[in-house]
């Protein structure tokens, strides 16, 4: 098993990537504004508008799904996340899986998604992106700090709502998640 560190170059590569990335998605919008839609338009911003690729998210975790036509309302949580491109519809799966260290290895795949209650999400580490956790914003579940492949950390959303969470290690360069529950 080849397990990779997070040295000093590739975090200032990866936050100048990341910074980058922001700054261009900002420049996307023609009127002034931010560049994201909150649906109130009619739109469910997945058009690429919002500086995204317009993909479902599918390709950033495991599983698949097509993204809700009406998001929720995150309060600006995803504002500095790289691989948000909605929210994925999962609502129909028992169990959903979300990669830890996907992508460029700091970042959760897919970063948000939609459940039925009773479901339960299982995180499986990738192995990339040096050590991460999963903390629930509220407090409400939270893993160890583990880097090896293959690791999982799961629990069930048995009520409604919307469950953000971080790896604290990397929460400063936007490794941050989502799990809405209807």
């Amino acid at each position: 098993m080849t397990r990779r560190t997070l040295d000093r170059r590739t975090f200032v590569q990866t936050t100048a990537a990341v910074g980058a990335t922001v700054a261009l998605a900002g420049c996307s919008g023609g009127d002034g504004g931010d560049g994201s839609s909150d649906g109130s338009d009619g739109s469910d911003g997945s058009d690429g508008s919002d500086g995204s690729d317009g993909s479902d998210g599918s390709d950033g975790g495991s599983g698949g799904g097509e993204t809700l036509s009406e998001e929720p309302n995150y309060d600006g949580f995803f504002d500095n996340v790289s691989n948000y491109d909605g929210t994925v519809d999962m609502r129909d799966a028992d169990e959903v899986t979300v990669d830890v260290g996907a992508n460029d290895g700091l970042t959760f795949g897919p970063a948000a998604v939609a459940i039925s209650s009773g479901t339960t999400v299982v995180w499986e580490w990738t192995g990339q992106g040096g050590d991460h956790n999963v903390s629930a914003s509220d407090g409400a579940f939270e893993s160890d700090t583990v880097g090896e492949e293959g690791h999982t950390f799961e629990h069930t959303f048995e009520e409604a709502g919307t469950y953000t969470y971080v790896c604290t290690p990397h929460e400063a360069v936007g490794m941050k998640g989502a799990i809405y529950v209807e």
